[in-house]
C-alpha cells in the first residue's frame, strides 16, 4: 500500500481505529516512520506514544541525536495524539509546532519514548503537549502543536 493509499484508506476508519491499526502492524507504518526508525507503541483517545532506539544514524554534525528527530517524534506523538478524536473522514494537519531540548540524546540514551496528549480536541483547532523522555524517565525534550481540524 503507498503513503498516498494509506491516507486514503485512513479516512475510512475513525482516527483512533486508524491509528491503533497501525501502531499493531494491521495497516503499514507512514514512510516516516520507517525512516526515521521509531514505532507507535500506545494509543487512546487523546494519547499517542512512539519510541526509537536512537543510533549514530540520527546524529548531526557535533555528535549527538539532531533535534529533528525529537521534534519529529514530537508532531508525531501530538499529532497521533488528536488524529485519535477523529472521525472517519476528518483529516488534520499541523498549523504550528514548538519544541524545547533539554538535554542530549546520543546512542548511549537507549530506547527514548515521547508520549502526546490533547489538550483541547476543539471542532477547528485542537491543541497538543509532548514529552521525550529515557527509560528512567528523565525529560530530554517537550512541545507543543496547535492543528487545524479539517472536515
Amino acid at each position: 500500500m503507498s503513503a498516498v493509499e494509506l491516507a486514503a484508506h485512513g479516512l475510512t476508519l475513525s482516527g483512533i481505529d486508524y491509528v491503533r491499526a497501525i501502531f499493531a502492524g494491521e495497516l503499514p507504518p507512514p514512510p516516516i516512520a520507517t525512516l526515521m526508525g521509531f514505532r507507535g507503541v500506545e494509543a487512546e483517545p487523546g494519547r499517542a506514544v512512539f519510541e526509537i532506539l536512537p543510533g549514530e544514524e540520527h546524529y548531526n554534525p557535533i555528535g549527538s541525536v539532531h533535534g529533528g528527530v525529537a521534534l519529529t517524534l514530537l508532531d508525531s506523538a501530538m499529532g497521533c495524539a488528536v488524529h485519535t478524536l477523529l472521525d472517519a473522514g476528518v483529516g488534520y494537519t499541523t498549523l504550528e509546532v514548538k519544541a524545547n531540548f533539554v538535554r542530549p540524546i546520543t546512542a548511549a540514551t537507549g530506547l527514548v519514548r515521547c508520549e502526546g496528549v490533547v489538550l483541547h480536541g476543539g471542532s477547528r483547532v485542537a491543541t497538543a503537549e509532548g514529552r521525550v523522555t529515557d527509560s528512567a524517565g528523565k525529560l530530554l525534550a517537550h512541545g507543543t502543536t496547535t492543528c487545524l481540524i479539517m472536515r
